[in-house]
């Protein structure tokens, strides 16, 4: 088992209107990582698969950190064992991944693209030294795996960049990436 200050950022939707299978996967994903030890830290708030992770990180008994802009705070979720407020959506990203040995995109929408490109473009310039992983449940993350590949093919990014993100297919493959 991993040391409790070992911290893994959990990138996810906020939206209620998902197919529930998405919600079923991110509880998954957090019993692995709290099985490995991990500290999850995530968007904090109520809403959608950010409440779900919340819920089930409070479930298996593990520790949670919440990253939350000021104007956000109506949606802080209850389960969170510690709050790091922000002024801006651009300093919550930074919070969210300081720390993290691993960021995990789960299906998400364009708040999910945007945490997670940020992070791989630090990782890129050496400024995030964590794994990262898209967890592509379904195919979900296909189009950006073929969105890479043409990056990769119009020399807008190094083959070897490409490989920056690793795409398990389920939770369990996530587990064993981790372990």
């Amino acid at each position: 088992m991993m040391p409790q200050d070992k911290k893994v950022v959990i990138f996810c939707s906020s939206s209620y209107d998902i197919d529930p299978k998405y919600n079923e996967a991110a509880r998954k994903v957090v019993d692995a990582v709290c099985a490995l030890g991990y500290t999850v830290v995530s968007g904090g708030a109520v809403k959608g698969t950010m409440g779900a992770v919340a819920a089930e990180v409070a479930k298996c008994g593990g520790r949670q950190i919440g990253v939350l802009p000021r104007f956000m705070k109506d949606l802080k979720n209850p389960a969170v064992d510690e709050v790091i407020w922000t002024d801006t959506m651009a300093e919550r990203k930074t919070k969210m991944r300081e720390g993290t040995v691993a960021a995990i995109a789960l299906p998400g929408g364009i708040g999910t693209m945007d945490e997670f490109f940020e992070t791989m473009v630090l990782a890129k310039l050496g400024k995030y030294s964590g794994r990262l992983y898209a967890l592509n449940l379904d195919g979900f993350y296909d189009a950006l795996k073929s969105l890479l590949d043409q990056f990769v093919k119009t020399k807008m990014m190094k083959e070897s960049e490409e490989g920056l993100v690793l795409f398990p297919d389920t939770p369990e493959e996530l587990k064993d990436m981790m372990d």
